[in-house]
């Protein structure tokens, strides 16, 4: 078992206090956005045996079990907490076989790994899961379009009405596809001008408009604001989670969560960034599916642990809510795994952690805990 030393990425719409605040120290000032906690070698975990990545690649078979076979020499998941103190960019991440055509498209065609337009950094799919530990907010999946042309005509915005005119007259998936792509086509001019008066008017009237008002003022102009109105405000209390699956349009707007994903970096942006937006190739990934946003709440077992399911392999992710003067759990597994304290003080094999201390457990490495608090696990499904 093996401590972690983990890298904290300074995104500039990090928040400045809320990793220090679990983590017990003093805010710098500058945004603390994300830790990461895997071996992807962006920024690898540091123990004492080297970095996360040396420790597997030395011996991937012993490190990770049968997950080597089944998802190659690598750690399949990368895990974070995540502080976000602004909106995030608003995405969707494609599918396995997307990411692999993509990926091999763009190596074909000899786009630098680097260029700014480059879409697929590699050949993996990316679903995510976010669970809250604070309140937190996000955009997540398409709302109804009958529901969303009613709080769009109710802002009074002139400019709008097209859009709520489509909603109203086509099927679900048309609608939604000619909208967004209306969007993202518009005359930049014109599109500032109606996401100014929409702005305002979201924060005139307040109340389920507010949060488009506070991601415009982050992304003043942007059409990402008219975009992230189709969408499903949620927000999360803490333990609940939300799952983003591959074509479903999220953002994550503010809060404290751990996050877990599968080891990718491909992300399609549908607007509120500065980044490169490929709108011919997000519409081919986008699900033009309307729902609600589907928050999981996790599911207790018998042996007090709390999982939160998800449809995919490369992570599993639950918590443990240990009570003072609890007995020991063995949390040993034939899966490689990685244990997260968020809160109070708990003992993971000889190692104490305190809120944001991790520890990294080889395939079937004895792991027994204990103490009063609560244990993230991220693991895998083989």
């Amino acid at each position: 078992m093996d401590r972690l030393d983990n890298t904290v990425r300074p995104y500039a719409w990090g928040s400045t206090t809320a990793l220090p605040a679990l983590l017990g120290t003093e805010p710098s000032g500058e945004p603390q956005a994300e830790m990461w906690m895997g071996a992807h070698p962006g920024a690898p975990s540091r123990t004492g045996r080297g970095t996360l990545v040396e420790v597997i690649d030395a011996d991937p078979e012993r490190e990770l079990g049968p997950a080597a076979a089944k998802f190659g020499p690598r750690l399949p998941f990368l895990l974070k907490l995540l502080a976000a103190g602004a909106p995030l960019s608003l995405q969707v991440h494609p599918d396995l076989e997307q990411a692999r055509a993509g990926y091999a498209d763009e190596e074909r065609r000899g786009i630098p790994a680097d260029a700014p337009h480059r879409n697929y950094k590699d050949a993996n799919h990316k679903p995510e899961l976010i669970c809250a530990l604070t309140e937190f907010d996000g955009l997540c999946g398409f709302r109804d379009p009958a529901a969303t042309a009613d709080l769009l005509a109710g802002l009074g915005v002139d400019s709008l009405k097209p859009y709520v005119d489509l909603l109203r007259a086509h099927p679900e998936d048309a609608a939604l596809r000619e909208v967004l792509t209306a969007v993202l086509t518009a005359d930049p001019d014109e599109m500032r001008r109606t996401v100014t008066e929409t702005a305002a008017a979201c924060a005139r009237l307040g109340g389920d408009y507010a949060p488009y008002a506070d991601i415009a003022h982050h992304y003043p102009g942007d059409p990402g604001v008219i975009a992230a109105l189709l969408l499903n405000h949620v927000r999360l209390q803490p333990g609940e989670a939300l799952f983003l699956g591959a074509g479903i349009p999220h953002a994550y707007l503010n809060g404290l969560g751990v996050e877990i994903m599968a080891n990718s970096d491909n992300v399609l942006r549908c607007g509120l960034t500065p980044k490169h937006v490929d709108v011919p190739e997000l519409l081919r990934v986008v699900r033009f599916e309307a729902g609600d946003a589907g928050v999981l709440r996790p599911e207790a077992t018998p042996d007090g642990e709390e999982v939160y399911a998800t449809p995919i392999d490369e992570f599993r992710l639950s918590r443990f809510v240990l009570p003072e003067g609890a007995a020991a759990h063995d949390l040993t597994l034939g899966t490689p795994q990685i244990l997260l304290c968020t809160g109070g003080t708990v003992r993971a094999g000889e190692h104490e952690l305190t809120p944001g201390q991790s520890v990294f457990v080889p395939a079937g490495e004895r792991a027994e805990v204990s103490g009063a608090g609560t244990v993230f696990r991220a693991t895998v499904v083989v």
